[in-house]
Order: structure tokens, then sequence, then C-alpha cells
């Protein structure tokens, strides 16, 4: 089983525009809602591709009752555990005419030490008999910065992480097998700007040695740079057209873990997480994968050995 685990849900709505004219009266030629969040967008996508998964999270409010029946309907097997703060709400803007996609996100509403420890105690519980963890999004107001290293320090099974700052250089130290931030949220942890390839390579070395077994550095529709033991690779995505974004880091965790919980090296481990980050921009929703499709992308993902 893979165990996922987040704090930062959201409720998330998805607007698409025709033509999005700053100033003016914009409607809508589409809204979708639709339960979001990274633990959330890795558990669905996960389920999706035939994972056994258990999601843990919380919910709060009347957003949090609309993301827990969209979720459960959906069939992904999670154990909430509830908020007195709504679950918060975030927006994608689709523009057709062309400016992108734009992202509204409103940050994750505190939680109270009482709400923590209902969260501890159901991750304890489930983490047992758990085989791969995927711990994943930041942590919300009154959380202390320990919490995920607090969780690390009880879970038997390999761990795949994918937060910043401080909150991830707490728990390099316990060896997680893989450590996923973006090239912004790299500079973020390491606390500088990365100007250039030797910059984002050189603070990657700074994850190894403090126990990061793999890191993998995404940079948007660029390359992935990855490092493990002994090896440095470039890993370049398929070219496809892009509908909406949202989700797609967390696609790649929930393929990567997807291929290593089926036994598969560590090459088409990256193969299936590219392609399935891949597929997902190339839908409305996030996170719906469809294996077949993913598995046919993997081929068309290109793997370079820098070392």
């Amino acid at each position: 089983m893979i165990l996922v685990a987040g704090l930062s849900p959201a409720w998330q709505q998805i607007m698409r525009f025709e033509a999005l004219r700053s100033g003016e009266v914009n409607r809508a030629a589409e809204v979708t809602w639709c339960a979001s969040g990274k633990a959330i967008n890795v558990a669905w996508a996960l389920c999706t591709l035939g994972a056994n998964v258990k999601l843990v999270s919380t919910a709060g409010g009347f957003t949090g009752d609309a993301l827990r029946r969209d979720v459960d309907g959906a069939g992904i097997s999670a154990q909430w555990t509830y908020t007195s703060a709504p679950t918060r709400v975030c927006t994608t803007v689709l523009d057709a005419a062309g400016t992108g996609i734009t992202e509204l996100v409103e940050n994750a509403p505190a939680v109270t030490a009482e709400e923590l420890d209902a969260f501890r105690q159901a991750y304890f519980a489930l983490v047992l008999n758990a085989q791969l963890v995927v711990l994943t999004g930041s942590l919300p107001a009154g959380a202390p910065t320990s919490f995920y290293r607090e969780l690390l320090e009880r879970t038997p099974c390999p761990a795949i992480l994918d937060f910043r700052g401080q909150e991830l250089r707490e728990t390099l130290s316990l060896k997680p097998l893989l450590v996923k931030p973006n090239r912004e949220e790299l500079g973020h942890t390491v606390g500088r700007v990365l100007a250039d390839e030797a910059d984002v390579l050189a603070a990657v070395e700074e994850l190894h040695a403090r126990g990061a077994q793999w890191v993998t550095i995404t940079d948007g529709p660029r390359p992935m740079l990855v490092s493990g033991p002994g090896t440095r690779l470039r890993v370049t995505p398929p070219r496809v057209e892009v509908v909406n974004a949202i989700a797609a880091g967390d696609c790649l965790a929930a393929g990567i873990a997807w291929a290593v919980m089926a036994g598969k090296p560590v090459e088409q481990a990256l193969r299936l997480g590219v392609a399935a980050a891949a597929w997902n921009v190339t839908q409305l929703m996030p996170a719906r994968m469809e294996a077949k499709e993913v598995e046919r992308l993997a081929a068309e993902v290109a793997i370079q050995h820098l070392y």
C-alpha cells in the first residue's frame, strides 16, 4: 500500500475563458469544480493508475465537505481529520486566447495543536501497513517546521518528499528515498538564487550531503535533472499540447511511486513519472490518469546520462 499524506488540500475552481481582458468584466465559457491540492492529486493519480493507495488529509467547513464527497465518490480510500477552518479554495484561470494559465492560490488555513495531533495519530496508525509513503505539500500556519520529520521518524518504509525549505532540510538526515523540489523550491531550500545548471547541481549535492538518496529537479516544461548514487540524468518530456498544467508535479510523484511499487528499475520509474505529468497537462481535470496512455507516452521520454 502507498500512503499519501498532506495538510494542504484545496477545493479547486477551474475557469476557462475564450479571451481574458484585464480590468473588464469577463464571463467564463466553462467552470469546473473538483478536489485538489498536492496530496489529493497524488492519491487520485495513483488510484486511477490502479495502485493500492490510502490518503490522509484534512477537511473543514462546507468546502471540506465538497472535497470529501468528490474524493470518496471516486473510490479513493481516505482517512480525514477535521479542521475548524474551512478548506481553502484555489482557482485556475485558463485563457484560450493565449495569455496562458493563471493560478490564484489561497494559502492553507491555520491548524490547531489538537488538529495536528489528530492528523499525527491517523498517520501513525496507517503507516504501519505502508510499503511506500508520499509526503507532500506545504505545512499550514500553526504546524512546526519539524512536523514532517516527526512523521518520518515513525515511518518504517521508503519515503518520497515533495515540499521545500526548512521543512525539507529537517527531514534529510532521515535519508528519504526521493526528494522532488522544482528549481525555485530548490533555491528556497538552499537559500540562494540558482542562476544556471551548475548552481542547480551544486545545490543538489547539498541535499545529497544532508541525506537525500535521489533528487529530481523539475523546471516547468524543460528537462528534469535527476541525481542519485553514482549517476546524473537529464530527462526530457515528450511534446504534448498543454490544456491545464495544474498537478503536473503531483502526477510526476505519483507515476514514480507507482513504478517503484511495481519494482520497475530507476530509469523506467522516471519515464513513467514524466509521462504521467505529460499526460496530466493534456487534460482539463487534474490527476485523472489513464495507465495505457501514460505507458504510451513513457516510450517518448528521452533520458541522457550526464555521467
